[in-house]
């Protein structure tokens, strides 16, 4: 009751309103300031920080003066220049200190002990500004209403601060309205502590002169300034940290070379257009798209080409998309692609589609060239041909790898019974994943016999996979697995170190062939490998031969003579294997140094006539001692095709008859090859 006395009775109640919206509005803007300090680091924290103590300390003292200056007491009274000056000080030095304390997380009740310096800083701003207030009379105090606003003044600080450091939208909101009640409390009830008596002398009192309520004008607009510019800091640093919130959530969502909605963006629309086809009993299409010839335009001309390839790409993809439709793409690798589209007719998804292919089908400028990327569509549709979101993706993706195998069909819709035989493969695929690692693979040797004394001219290395529930497989069925999905680059090398390690330790110094895939030649630095190879085995370059196919160097022919040569130069040989079943040139024969010429094995089947495997035999034969290559003829099962070859004057040859690939442990055990154990 003393407390609303004085402030009814003592105060011009309009000044006591501008001091209270003050203490408010600046209360708010430090709570605000001091959230900044709180998330900032190194020198922006020490920026924040002085904000929240300028606006802290200008918001007590303002609040203080232009109450003051609405007090109507007895007496006349002036306020002391330099005690007033010193309260500002007191105010704003005290709460940097306090403030400084609570932003930091150096210790547990930092928070807490900065609350209490900013209560005291209140407190002595407060009394000190009361001494700077000079009466004509005797000042009292009530000592119970200062004991009470001091314990005010700390407590409320401390919940202030404590309110501020929490996490949640109504930190600032609490921490404001605490921290006002503690400036407010301080004042109010100090001043109802505060007691004068009027002297013999005292003029008429100045509590309501115009120049006190200018100089309260003045204040008031002052510090309405000083805080607006803390304000508007606080708004300035919430909009740009919006908008790199906002600027990181579209990095997250999209990919950055395309525009194109990412992986992570497509998985959250498909569970929203899940939602909607449930809800409105609706169907929903799914295509997966897989450029056909994006590793092409990779290997052939860069990868800068390759990156403008798919940001043209993106951009036409984007221009297509129908929103009334539902349309929605997104990239989610390398070279794939995710479409969805709202199936409301067999037109619509048609119409979709066609776009889809005009788009990825139409040839693209780069470098005065045209390139034609080309893909394989495959698509599902929800809830035909998938009861949720990972089966229906999954069959999305099969029935694009139907479309991939077929490129005449596309797109290719999905269908239980076909796309089944991509599962299994893809099984495998994801099996020999784990072979590798778990070491499933082994290498076994076949002979290679001079045909006129029968004497061993060397082994070719065979690698076989011992799958833990399906036995043997040969390497018809897994190498082309290896090759989509770049294995064999990891195999390939370690069969050449294998085979190498092992030969090294022969006492026989017989020949050790091994076959090279195209995408070892084409993706790797080969000659390096096999370098680094036979220095660390030891084994000498003579004794290796490394076989290729002619489709391995017919992409990029003058790389490829390149790197044969330097291969050559190292003194290992060279084999062209599976001779006339594909270019068969003249020209690769001429240009490229193969040291020996493989007849492929499907010239001797049962199936081909006697006459037609002697005509070939005969061509190749000529070829061989037309450009002084020795011929090697693979697949020999029965006596009567190695007589034909003797007859034919064929040099050397491999096969069942001549003897069957067999683990070296096997070979040493039958005495045709014996070890060195002193290496």
């Amino acid at each position: 009751m003393m407390v609303v006395r004085c402030i009814i009775g003592q105060h011009n109640l309009g000044l006591v309103c501008v001091a209270a919206l003050l203490c408010i509005s600046g209360s708010a803007v430090t709570a605000s300031l001091f959230r900044h300090a709180l998330r900032a680091k190194n020198n922006q924290w020490y920026a924040w920080l002085f904000l929240t103590a300028l606006s802290s300390g200008v918001a007590i003292w303002c609040t203080h003066f232009v109450a003051m200056l609405g007090y109507a007491g007895d007496t006349p009274a002036r306020f002391d220049p330099l005690l007033t000056s010193i309260s500002l000080l007191i105010a704003v030095f005290g709460s940097t200190v306090g403030f400084m304390l609570a932003t930091c997380r150096f210790a547990r009740f930092l928070p807490e002990m900065g609350g209490v310096i900013v209560g005291l800083a209140i407190v002595a701003m407060h009394y000190t500004g009361m001494l700077a207030y000079r009466v004509q009379g005797q000042t009292t105090w009530n000592m119970s209403c200062l004991v009470l606003s001091v314990l005010a003044a700390i407590v409320l600080s401390v919940l202030a601060v404590r309110a501020g450091v929490r996490p949640g939208r109504r930190a600032i909101a609490c921490m404001a309205g605490v921290l006002a009640l503690a400036v407010l409390s301080v004042h109010f009830i100090g001043m109802a502590a505060y007691h004068v008596q009027a002297g013999p002398h005292a003029l008429e009192s100045m509590g309501h002169s115009e120049d006190s309520l200018v100089l309260a004008a003045a204040i008031a607009i002052m510090s309405f300034l000083i805080l607006g510019g803390g304000l508007v800091s606080g708004m300035i640093d919430d909009s740009s940290r919006a908008e790199s919130v906002e600027k990181l959530r579209r990095m997250a969502l999209n990919d950055t070379l395309t525009g194109l909605p990412n992986r992570l963006n497509f998985h959250q629309r498909l569970d929203l257009e899940l939602d909607w086809a449930r809800e409105n009993n609706g169907r929903l299409a799914l295509i997966g798209i897989d450029l056909n010839r994006f590793k092409e335009i990779n290997d052939l001309r860069g990868h800068r080409a390759g990156d403008e390839v798919l940001r043209i790409l993106g951009r036409r993809l984007r221009g297509l998309l129908h929103d009334h439709s539902g349309e929605f793409i997104a990239r989610t690798g390398g070279d794939e692609f995710l479409a969805l589209c709202r199936v409301v007719s067999a037109e619509q998804i048609k119409g979709f589609l066609r776009r889809l292919e005009e788009v990825l089908f139409k040839p693209i400028r780069f470098e005065e060239s045209e390139v034609l990327p080309g893909a394989s569509l495959g698509v599902a549709i929800w809830p035909d041909h998938a009861a949720d979101k990972e089966t229906l993706i999954n069959n999305a993706d099969l029935a694009m790898y139907r479309a991939k195998a077929d490129p005449g069909r596309h797109p290719c819709f999905y269908e239980p019974s076909m796309d089944e035989k991509v599962r299994t493969r893809r099984k495998l695929s994801a099996d020999l994943r784990q072979a590798v690692k778990a070491g499933q693979l082994t290498i076994c040797y076949q002979v290679q016999r001079v045909i006129a004394t029968g004497e061993i001219r060397g082994y070719e290395a065979l690698v076989r996979w011992q799958h833990p529930t399906r036995g043997t497989i040969m390497p018809d069925d897994f190498i082309p697995l290896a090759e989509e999905s770049d294995l064999i680059l990891q195999i390939g090398e370690w069969v050449l170190r294998s085979v190498c390690a092992e030969a090294v330790r022969w006492h026989q110094p017989y020949t050790v062939a091994v076959n090279l895939s195209g995408m070892q030649f084409v993706h790797s630095n080969i000659a390096r490998i096999v370098a680094n190879v036979l220095e660390e085995t030891g084994l000498p370059p003579q004794r290796l031969e490394l076989e290729l196919t002619e489709s391995t160097i017919i992409a990029d022919q003058a790389r490829a003579l390149q790197v044969l040569h330097q291969i050559k130069d190292m003194g290992v040989s060279l084999a062209l294997d599976d001779f006339g079943t594909g270019y068969s040139s003249l020209d690769t024969l001429r240009r490229f140094p193969f040291d020996r010429i493989k007849i492929d094995r499907s010239f001797f089947g049962a199936a081909q006539t006697s006459d037609h495997t002697q005509a070939v035999v005969r061509a190749v034969l000529a070829l061989g001692k037309a450009f002084d290559i020795p011929v090697m003829a693979e697949g020999i099962e029965t006596s009567d095709q190695l007589s034909m070859l003797n007859a034919a004057g064929c040099d050397e040859a491999q096969g069942f008859l001549l003897g069957r690939p067999a683990a070296l442990a096997d070979i040493v055990k039958n005495g045709q090859i014996t070890m060195n154990h002193a290496l």
